[in-house]
């Protein structure tokens, strides 16, 4: 008894300091604020021609050169970000193309991935004019230009904020032949080499997507060197923050990499971007529609088939089916005396009730793919419901107590097994179907390193390929059992129950902490999650960890009455904390459309405002927002009821230039407090997290009356 309330009060000390890691982790902070650099850009505005013949189209170039450790972006910034806008101010009948965009590299802001250039690049345009123009006439191009460049913790509009776009302006003289401008023949060479060239005659590109991934396949693969791939595409419908697989394949190099899931726009029947080998970057735009090797080939059908099959004769191997194997042919003898015909009858009809259990459970997945039952507009392939956080949750947390079940932490499903051995013990056919039917039920939680295996072979097959890869599995499952019941004499060659199933069932809940671990590692790849959320969920597991074998252990029949109900309260409670603890995160700060009128009308009457200057091209805002706001900060803002506002700086604002201007500001993030009675707002520092902006509201706030 002395034993157990010592540890007893050990489990509760343990769990209040459960709660040091989280407060010790807000205050780390892996980015060091740093005041912005102050220089900017400089932009030079070429013509290439002095003059040329009327109605002849003429380059010009803007070059930009960003301070050292600044960066601009590429069409496709990567995360957030805003490339060059020329903003043309053209005479009349005058048009103006990009002849192409310079070819990116990958740099970070915030930690963020993104595509862009530093230290310079150059932009080159087409300038058509309309054709007649008089000899002599001066064609006047000038443009407007604004851009923004950001280093690792800063971003800022260029020419600045506060600062309206200086008009750049070049003049061409219409003449009776081409003259170039013999001064900037270097910079256009330059900028002409910074353009991503053609794709050689002899490699072929071709792309396809499958389950929220796209694959680049390049051919022959002897034409493609060893070095490093990318590809950088246009309309942003890659997911840029994800590592990118190279894999060789015969004659083939793949490249891959998962959808966008923050874009709206459609995928579309091609994929166009800039591939880059090595230091060579071509453009290239891949059909979806020419591939055609998405059709199922009769050899690769045999192999799925295959799979399907071996698949369901290992669920025979698990531990929780294994057991029941004699104890069903035994039944068979028994019911059926010496008649070898009738044996076999009885596993014919337990082959039908596993047959048919497996078509329930494919027909609810074929019908939830194409539509049939839930939302008929979603897109369901076998991973679509990881995208849902609550889904991955609910499977992380299965998966683990499963693994720590077979690890022999706790025992559940042996009554399931006993039922089963009185069920399959029923004489006739309704007994030897419902051993079917059992024996595919208690398969199932044994059988997620297999079962998902194969769904995800079959899943996107055709209807009836699809129902016919569940039935192929289905035979594998009942296979040994009619085997059996054809030959029962084989019975006695089987292995007999022993400690090896006891090793064997702690092996396999190695496979269910490796399947735990990737649907953490899905689960924190989500938006709304990230890895600032990777530490609570692990603390969560391990209270859900420790609640289990506190269930194992004092919760068991053996056990004193008083002892077990000591435990199932402690069981819970580390149950629930767990689960508080690893839950997808809840909904952040809600924010209102800032105007200089709100911030003047929350004042007057009395209530604090606090101010978000920030752009969806910020990486650092963006950063800030899925640190900062946590539940204890949301609940402050409540309290010393303060209106939140987003002054969004994502297109330019001349109201929000000139308020950051007055706050002597040149770059967002800007966030500021504004005080009642009180004539200058207090900022805080660029980048920062939730502990940091509890202290700072307590600070500013804290002795201020509450309204």
């Amino acid at each position: 008894m002395v034993t157990r309330n010592y540890l007893i009060l050990f489990l509760l000390f343990a769990t209040i300091a459960g709660y040091a890691p989280v407060s010790l982790a807000n205050q780390f902070d892996p980015f060091a604020a740093s005041e912005a650099d102050t220089d900017s850009s400089t932009l030079e505005f070429l013509a290439e021609a002095r003059e040329v013949p009327s109605g002849e189209p003429f380059h010009v170039l803007m070059k930009m050169t960003h301070p050292p450790g600044w960066h601009s972006y590429f069409i496709n910034p990567g995360y957030v970000g805003t490339s060059l806008k020329p903003n043309w101010d053209l005479p009349p009948g005058f048009q103006a193309e990009r002849v192409g965009w310079p070819t990116p590299h990958i740099g970070t802001t915030a930690g963020k991935k993104t595509y862009g250039y530093e230290p310079t690049v150059s932009h080159l345009f087409r300038i058509i004019p309309p054709a007649g123009l008089p000899s002599g006439t001066q064609m006047k191009i000038a443009a407007s230009p604004r851009w923004q460049i950001c280093d690792e913790a800063n971003c800022r509009p260029e020419p600045g904020i506060g600062a309206p776009a200086a008009l750049s302006v070049v003049t061409v003289t219409v003449g009776p032949a081409l003259s170039l401008v013999t001064a900037n023949t270097e910079a256009f060479a330059e900028a002409r080499a910074m353009l991503p060239g053609d794709l050689p005659s002899e490699l072929k590109v071709q792309a396809r997507e499958k389950e929220g991934l796209v694959t680049l396949i390049l051919s022959p693969a002897d034409a493609i060197p060893d070095n490093t791939i990318h590809f950088y595409d246009f309309d942003q419908v890659l997911d840029s923050q994800s590592e990118p697989t190279v894999a060789r394949e015969g004659e083939e190099v793949r490249w891959s990499m998962p959808l966008n899931t923050d874009t709206n726009l459609p995928l579309g029947e091609g994929i166009s971007g800039i591939l880059t080998i090595g230091e060579k970057g071509y453009q290239v735009h891949a059909s979806f529609a020419d591939r055609e090797d998405d059709r199922v080939s009769f050899s690769k059908l045999l192999a799925i088939l295959g799979g399907m099959f071996l698949g369901g004769m290992i669920l025979n191997l698990m531990p929780c089916v294994f057991p029941v194997i004699g104890i069903k042919i035994m039944s068979f003898v028994q019911q059926a005396g010496e008649d070898r015909r009738k044996i076999l009858n009885h596993g014919v009809i337990y082959a039908a009730g596993v047959i048919l259990s497996f078509w329930v459970l494919s027909g609810l997945l074929l019908a939830l793919r194409e539509g049939a039952i839930g939302n008929a507009e979603q897109e369901v392939t076998w991973g679509y419901q990881l995208q849902n956080p609550w889904v991955l949750w609910g499977l992380m947390l299965v998966m683990f107590t499963l693994a720590m079940n077979m690890f022999g932490i706790f025992e559940i499903g042996a009554s399931a097994t006993s039922v089963g051995s009185n069920l399959t013990r029923k004489q006739g056919a309704a007994g030897s179907f419902f051993s079917g039917v059992l024996a595919t039920v208690v398969a199932t939680p044994c059988s997620a390193p297999f079962l998902g295996v194969a769904i995800g072979l079959a899943f996107n097959l055709p209807p009836l390929l699809f129902l016919v890869a569940f039935t192929v599995m289905a035979l594998g499952l009942a296979f040994p059992y009619v085997l059996l019941s054809a030959f029962p004499t084989l019975v006695e060659r089987l292995p007999r129950p022993g400690p090896w199933m006891e090793s064997f069932k702690q092996a396999m809940a190695f496979l269910l902490f490796g399947t735990t671990g990737f649907l953490l590692w899905s689960f924190l790849s989500l938006k709304d999650v990230g890895l600032p959320k990777m530490l609570p969920i692990v603390l969560g597991l391990t209270m859900i960890g420790i609640a289990c074998w506190i269930y194992g252990r004092w919760c068991v029949v053996s056990r004193a009455k008083s002892t077990r109900a000591i435990g199932y309260l402690l069981a819970l409670a580390f149950a629930a904390m767990g689960v508080v603890y690893s839950k997808p995160p809840a909904e952040g700060l809600k924010w209102e459309t800032w105007s200089p009128e709100a911030v003047e009308e929350a004042i007057a009457a009395g209530r604090p405002v606090y101010v978000d200057f920030t752009a969806t091209w910020c990486a650092t805002c963006q950063v800030n927002k899925s640190r900062a706001y946590n539940g204890k900060v949301q609940a402050l803002f409540s309290n010393y009821n303060v209106l939140a506002l987003k002054a969004d700086y994502t297109n330019y604002d001349p109201r929000i230039s000139t308020v950051l201007a007055e706050l002597k500001r040149r770059a967002v993030p800007v966030n500021a407090l504004y005080r009642p009675g009180e004539p200058e707002p207090r900022l805080t520092k660029e980048l920062f997290g939730s502990t940091y902006m509890a202290n700072f509201i307590e600070e500013h706030l804290g002795t201020q009356e509450q309204p």
